[in-house]
């Protein structure tokens, strides 16, 4: 795990983080955690108590604006280690960060319309996405939740699944679909306060795996949002404001790295297992001795560095602002696809290379296997991805 940031033992918490580093401790605190967290199907309270506390939650707001000023690289790479040591932390807390790290673009942009967003921020409160919809394969293109224009604001009604966060969330990200011109129909974003009237979070989740993200439906009553609190409004179809438009290349990579930390993990599981691990063919010597082990751990290294390369370079790139023009949708959906889909890949091998004590419920290697697998479920899905960039590519 040399790639992975770790701080050292010995630095307080209490100190400045250094960008981009997670304390030790922390981490393997952490990680004796995941086992009961996903054995008990419980939220993963302990540990985004002890994100909030070090300042991780306000990591990529401004120190201006009080944050710690991370940069898109030095959250991504916190992230990843992040998740080789916790999984499900790690992906829960992806969907308060990712909308911070949009917020740190429009205060550098000189916008000031968010300003109170960043100063909840600031204060520890968590905010949640409200963007997973049942029928809804369009994501943010579309809703099946609606919102009624009324005195100051919007009356919302809608059923939000895949709330992640859900027992903690202070302010949830929502979008809906105004059809008060059926002739124009326009799409809201907005953000919702907890504490308001006719907000329901309705406990579906008990999953195969990341169950510590206790994600579960968010179900709206004719909840009012105040306009003070709508952040983009535009005709459906239309390109969404520059707040929403940001929002992909802070969540994409940094998901992605989720998933690449739990393959990681799972290979380095993998081959210490080989290495203690003997057996009778090779005279009592450890099974790494076996040509067929060190294939398939070839195999998952190789795999391992190719989406690696691939997330960080797209990862500079992003920091760096360069114009990737209409291939920005395009290069995102690709590092998803590539890196959830080598993230299993290299979990499949893993358990190979582990042999069937993987597959105990006492091992890590299983409840990796099972967290793994949720990378193929976030949007863009693996047809949306290849439907999006096959109709790029030919023209339709």
């Amino acid at each position: 795990m040399t790639d992975l940031a770790v701080e050292p033992v010995d630095s307080p918490i209490s100190e400045v983080l250094t960008p981009g580093v997670l304390p030790e401790a922390l981490l393997h605190r952490f990680h004796q955690r995941a086992p009961e967290y996903d054995r008990d199907n419980r939220f993963f309270t302990e540990d985004l108590d002890e994100l909030r506390d070090i300042g991780y939650l306000r990591a990529a707001i401004p120190v201006s604006h009080g944050g710690l000023g991370w940069t898109l690289p030095e959250f991504n790479r916190a992230q990843r280690a992040l998740a080789y040591w916790a999984p499900a932390t790690a992906l829960g807390v992806n969907m308060h960060l990712y909308w911070t790290g949009p917020l740190a673009d429009r205060i550098a942009a000189g916008d000031t319309s968010l300003d109170w967003l960043a100063r909840e921020v600031a204060a520890g409160k968590v905010i949640a996405a409200g963007h997973g919809e049942r029928g809804n394969d369009l994501a943010i293109d579309d809703s099946t939740t609606g919102a009624v224009p009324v005195e100051g604001g919007y009356l919302v009604n809608g059923h939000k699944i895949f709330t992640s966060l859900s027992p903690a969330w202070d302010w949830l990200g929502i979008h809906a679909r105004d059809d008060s011109d059926p002739e124009r129909p326009r799409i809201i974003h907005a953000f919702v306060p907890r504490h308001s009237e006719g907000v329901r979070t309705v406990e579906t989740w008990d999953t195969l795996g990341v169950r510590a993200t206790a994600s579960h439906d968010t179900v709206l009553t004719d909840v009012f949002v105040a306009q003070e609190y709508v952040i983009d409004s535009y005709e459906r179809g239309a390109n969404p404001g520059p707040f929403i438009s940001s929002i992909l290349p802070w969540a994409i990579p940094a998901l992605v790295n989720v998933y690449l930390g739990i393959g990681r993990r799972a290979v380095d599981v993998a081959l210490e297992s080989a290495r203690t691990r003997n057996v009778l063919s090779l005279g009592g010597r450890p099974v790494a001795g076996k040509p067929f082990v060190q294939y398939h751990a070839a195999e998952a290294e190789l795999a391992l560095e190719a989406a690696t390369a691939h997330l960080d370079h797209i990862t500079e790139v992003l920091a760096r602002g360069d114009d990737l023009g209409d291939r920005l949708l395009l290069a995102l959906f690709a590092v998803k696809e590539n890196g959830t889909r080598t993230a299993r890949t290299v979990v499949d091998i893993a358990l190979e290379i582990g042999g069937g004590g993987s597959i105990h419920r006492r091992n890590e290697l299983e409840r990796l296997y099972r967290d793994v697998r949720a990378g193929s479920f976030h949007p863009p899905s693996s047809d949306s991805v290849r439907e999006y960039i096959g109709n790029f590519l030919l023209g339709e």
